[in-house]
């Protein structure tokens, strides 16, 4: 059965950049940001480290080996 685009009901979100509405339907091509705008300030931080992923070194990784 295929489902076409206007049976879809359209979702608004919560842009993850600056908060406010986003249309998350493939109509938006920058989901779940609201705009390009948000989308590429948002890969611009990943892009230049401002986000990070904290992780723990592991022990068996070591520069040094005996």
């Amino acid at each position: 059965m295929l489902v076409s685009a206007s049976s879809v009901p359209q979702r608004v979100v919560r842009c993850p950049k600056c908060g406010g509405d986003s249309l998350y339907a493939e109509s938006n091509p920058s989901r779940p940001f609201c705009s390009a705008r948000c989308k590429n300030n948002d890969f611009n931080h990943w892009a230049s480290e401002s986000y990070r992923v904290e992780s723990k070194p592991d022990p068996e990784d070591t520069e040094n080996p005996p």
